[in-house]
């Protein structure tokens, strides 16, 4: 099957499960400030076994079709730890997972269930948007002696702030689908018109002055 194949077949498994929202006129409100028109809900995926499968095939695709270096895989906490420990599992690899701040009880480690050191460690998220989150426990990782080049993302929203972000971090980023696949997905079903896709389209492209330029600030 061709990644786009696939990603229309994630994509529309994302659908399925209702696991995405549309509302562009009356946006939600990132952790990162960002407001906007749409949002992805990928911690349903556990539920739905049969749409789930695809996504870890999708997983395991790319890491075969791009040749990603893996001795171990990391999940970041919280959503990104069952996609992780599944695709582990599926693939006989040891899995481990990162938090997302020291605790002061226990261990007082971030990087919890095994030993990573001089091992090679893909990084397994459920949603990238800005990748603060996903770039800090790359740190986190390296500062335990891993070595990590390649983070896998059911799917990215792509702003150029995370483009840059993982540039600058040496990190390639593979997502199993396109948010463009997720939006014909959600046309052909109705989900959204076309006045609905264009805002959200626009979102897409500058998604820090978006809410300011559809008057929501």
């Amino acid at each position: 099957m061709s990644y786009e194949a696939r990603s229309r077949e994630i994509a529309d498994a994302l659908i399925a499960i209702e696991g995405v929202g549309f509302r562009p006129t009356s946006p939600i409100t990132f952790k990162s400030g960002i407001k906007s028109p749409v949002y992805c809900d990928n911690r349903r995926f556990p539920f739905w076994p049969e749409q789930w499968a695809k996504v870890i095939r999708g997983f395991e695709a790319l890491i075969v079709e791009r040749e990603i270096p893996v001795d171990v895989v990391a999940g970041v906490e919280a959503a990104g730890i069952p996609h992780s420990a599944a695709l582990g599992f599926s693939m006989r690899l040891p899995s481990i997972f990162i938090r997302k701040e020291l605790k002061e009880h226990g261990t007082k480690r971030r990087v919890e269930g095994g030993d990573v050191a001089g091992r090679r460690v893909v990084l397994v998220e459920d949603l990238v948007t800005t990748g603060g989150s996903s770039i800090a426990a790359v740190e986190a990782l390296r500062a335990e002696g891993a070595v990590v080049s390649d983070c896998l993302a059911i799917i990215s929203y792509d702003f150029p702030e995370a483009v840059e972000l993982f540039e600058r971090a040496g990190i390639r980023l593979h997502a199993t689908t396109k948010f463009q696949a997720v939006l014909e997905s959600a046309l052909e079903r109705a989900m959204i018109d076309e006045a609905g896709a264009a805002v959200v389209r626009d979102w897409l492209e500058e998604p820090r002055s978006w809410a300011k330029r559809h008057g929501f600030e």
